[in-house]
């Protein structure tokens, strides 16, 4: 039977604290697990493919999937391959199952226009080019009637049968485009000798190869990830071919004199993007071959075998007492499961399904329950070692070790997840919310000793990465291997002590490693064709020089805006005996850093957090390091990659599209808006965190010896994150006057560089704060 897939959100569009009222536990209970379940279900079609047939198909994609995890394992351990031939395998397994796991159209019973139009008009161009491959043996008068003609037949039988497309049942069309586009991408393979003697000269198949290649990409990328990469690295891919001597000369005109370029032509383009390393099979790719894949099969298996659930578990039973104890068990549990995780979406689920429904139970609103697990979750992605993906990718685009990133990123990190634990420590105190009674909560030790065992792999993981000082591929590899021999022996052991017998708990664990690997595939599709797109992205710049362009776009706006900004404050400044000139950069510089945090912003809804990166990486992130160096901050070139990497971070709980926010809202069962609209305010204190490291570069420890000065740095940062968390909360022990937050706000800013001067001074207003307000209630509680 078809099984009906709504669209992403939650079923109730409101609060259900009201509609709740009188509802027995049981049946309250019932409702938190259709809640959870349609959550996980967005995250199946949004991440892992909402298709799943059944039969020999069924079997195929799994026997993909396998072939895939296991391929990445010899290569990381015994296979000896050209980095060119693993990065198009890579390629092959990633486009391949998205065509068989993701459809056409998600989410609808039928097609919209626009979806018609889009899978039409690739349909058209998938068999216009694929005629035009054996052109070469077709008179030229008559080629481009057959290709259109193709073309048209093939566009025409997939809008009729896309009419009929059924979610679990793979239609004759993805047969065709998985196949072409697999081919496509095994190419590199098969002539990779003649590649390297043409050394990155395209010849005539080629280039169609590799349209046809490209278009498919497209279309993949669209279907796993939605429209807005695709569209993105489409028009990128327009813009090469624009110009006086590119394939598609009159587009020039419509382009400003800053854009314009002489455009490249149709061969010269497919060479830099297709046959060599500088576009879909470049950096970001070679990047999510040797690591990326590696640790999201890591988090895969170590989900599979029950770390997630200990992780909670742990959580709840040392903190669920505490007032407001689920929000900040949540606020643990989430960041050591983002630790090992790729995904925001998919931490929301692992631990929101848990902590949200307890949230409620203890007075939290929906939407702030809801809210609470996507700050968690999204923050997640701010953890070391995995980053959302991203650490690797960061660490070859700057060109540093990768230890160096990770190093980098601990404190940020930290500080944002104590200053979210003390956003829901107010929150339980406005709400005037208790914990959970300490005899409904599971013992704290003996839940922390049963499942010691799992972090064990995480243990040898940072053994390696920090001790060892060795690669992340060496090092997640051993921990992959710890994790699959702890899989193995887990149920035969606790098989062994309760007395049961050891044949079906061995087998068990192979189910569960079994299960892990497929899973570890699945969950890397969406990864492996968002890099390969975000290539495109990255050849294009590359050839174009649009960087470059972009920062004179930039510094002309950032230069206009500062100077109406001037015309108010340049006098004031002058009055206090200010400098101009110092103050006049300084603005200017933060006006780039808002432009760049917004298009990161922007360009960050609905993309993944890798994809987003490498796309914000290729443009906004040089220009934060050629104009912050030219107007004398000496900024360093990590810094400005790890500014871009936060807010687009940010993205996946910023509303309308917040993918993160709409699976918390299916578990709270409230308004998706609403909730990301609160997740997002309890994120901005990570939106504060960039601007405090692009003008103090120590909180990434860059130019920082010794463990006092890292403490001291950790410390002052802390203090004015919790300032500028309870100045936008209003609430420190009770209600915050208009005055009390301005001194709350103005001791943030103060402690953005830490000096001892300020440092006390930020401390001593703090303290003031607390007391005027410790004095207030007392005053008000009356005499005893």
């Amino acid at each position: 039977m078809t099984e009906k897939h709504p669209r992403p959100g939650p079923p109730d569009p409101e609060p259900d604290s009201a509609r709740s009222a009188g509802v027995g536990p049981a049946e309250q209970w019932r409702l938190d697990e259709e809640a959870a379940r349609e959550a996980r279900r967005l995250v199946e079609t949004v991440e892992t493919g909402a298709r799943m047939p059944s039969g020999p198909l069924l079997w195929t994609i799994v026997a993909m999937a396998l072939a895939w995890s296991l391929f990445q394992l010899a290569v990381a351990s015994v296979l000896a391959v050209d980095v060119v031939i693993q990065r198009a395998i890579h390629v092959f397994f990633g486009i391949t199952l998205a065509f068989l796991v993701f459809p056409a159209v998600r989410g609808r019973q039928r097609p919209t226009i626009f979806q018609l139009l889009v899978v039409g008009g690739i349909s058209l161009g998938v068999g216009a080019t694929a005629v035009m491959l054996v052109a070469e043996v077709t008179p030229l008068s008559v080629s481009g009637w057959l290709a259109m003609g193709v073309g048209v037949a093939l566009s025409a039988g997939v809008l009729v049968s896309l009419r009929l497309e059924q979610l679990h049942r793979v239609p004759w069309f993805d047969f065709l485009f998985a196949l072409l586009a697999g081919l496509g991408a095994l190419y590199l393979v098969f002539d990779y000798q003649g590649l390297q003697a043409r050394q990155g000269l395209a010849i005539d198949r080629e280039v169609w190869i590799g349209l046809l290649f490209m278009l498919l990409l497209l279309e993949a990328t669209r279907r796993s990830l939605g429209p807005a990469l695709a569209v993105i690295a489409g028009i990128f891919f327009l813009y090469q071919l624009a110009g006086p001597r590119g394939a598609i000369p009159w587009l020039a005109q419509w382009m400003p004199d800053l854009l314009a370029h002489r455009g490249a032509s149709l061969a010269r383009a497919i060479s830099q993007q297709y046959v060599t390393t500088e576009g879909i099979f470049g950096v970001p790719v070679g990047v999510s071959t040797a690591f990326v894949f590696l640790f999201v099969l890591f988090g895969s298996m170590l989900d599979k075998a029950g770390a997630g659930k200990y992780f909670i578990d742990v959580a709840n039973s040392f903190l669920g007492h505490m007032r407001g104890g689920p929000a900040k068990a949540a606020v643990v549990a989430s960041g050591m499961t983002g630790m090992v995780s790729g995904s925001s979406l998919a931490n929301v689920v692992t631990t929101g399904t848990f902590t949200i429904p307890l949230m409620k139970r203890t007075g939290y609103p929906a939407h702030k329950a809801g809210a609470c697990e996507v700050a968690v979750s999204t923050n997640g992605q701010l953890m070391p070692p995995v980053m959302g993906a991203a650490a690797f990718i960061i660490a070859e685009f700057v060109g540093v070790p990768y230890i160096e990133v990770v190093r980098a990123a601990v404190i940020p990190a930290f500080v944002a997840y104590f200053a979210l634990f003390y956003i829901m420590h107010l929150e339980a105190l406005k709400l005037g919310l208790h914990g959970i009674p300490r005899d409904e909560l599971p013992p704290r030790w003996k839940t922390f000793i049963g499942g010691i065992h799992y972090l064990i792999p995480v243990a040898v993981l940072v053994y390696f990465l920090v001790i060892e000082r060795r690669t992340p591929g060496y090092a997640v590899m051993f921990a992959i291997v710890s994790l699959a021999g702890l899989i193995l022996v887990q149920e035969p052991i606790k098989a062994y002590l309760q007395g049961r017998p050891l044949l079906p708990a061995l087998q068990a664990g192979l189910v569960t490693l079994f299960h892990g690997l497929i899973a570890g595939a699945r969950n890397m599709v969406g990864i492996a064709v968002a890099v390969a797109a975000a290539g495109i992205i990255v050849g294009s710049v590359s050839q174009t020089g649009v960087g470059l362009r972009l920062t004179e776009i930039i510094q002309i706006l950032s230069a206009a805006m500062a100077g109406g900004i001037g015309t108010i404050t340049l006098p004031v400044v002058e009055f206090f005996g200010g400098n101009v000139g110092d103050f006049d950069v300084t603005t200017q510089f933060v006006i780039v850093l808002l432009i760049t945090a917004v298009a990161s912003l922007i360009l960050g809804l609905g993309l993944p957090t890798t994809a987003n990166y490498v796309v914000m990486a290729t443009l906004t992130a040089p220009v934060i390091y050629n104009l912050g160096n030219e107007f004398g901050f000496a900024i360093p070139l990590l810094a400005a990659h790890l500014f871009v990497f936060f807010f687009g971070i940010l993205a996946d709980d910023t509303p309308p599209v917040g993918l993160a926010a709409y699976a918390a809202a299916g578990i709270a069962r409230s308004n998706p808006i609403r909730t990301g609209v609160q997740g997002f305010i309890y994120d901005m204190r990570t939106a504060i965190l960039p601007f405090m490291f692009i003008f103090n570069t120590q909180l990434l420890q860059i130019d920082v010896d010794g463990w006092f000065s890292i403490l001291h740095i950790f410390a002052s940062a802390l203090v004015g994150m919790l300032a500028f968390a309870a100045g936008v909360q209003g609430f420190v022990r009770t209600r915050t006057l208009v005055v009390e937050r301005l001194v709350l706000l103005g001791v943030a800013f103060m402690l953005i560089q830490p000096n001892w001067f300020t440092d006390i001074l930020g401390l001593s207003l703090y303290g003031l704060v607390y007391l005027s307000q410790w004095y207030r209630l007392r005053r008000s509680a009356g005499p005893a």
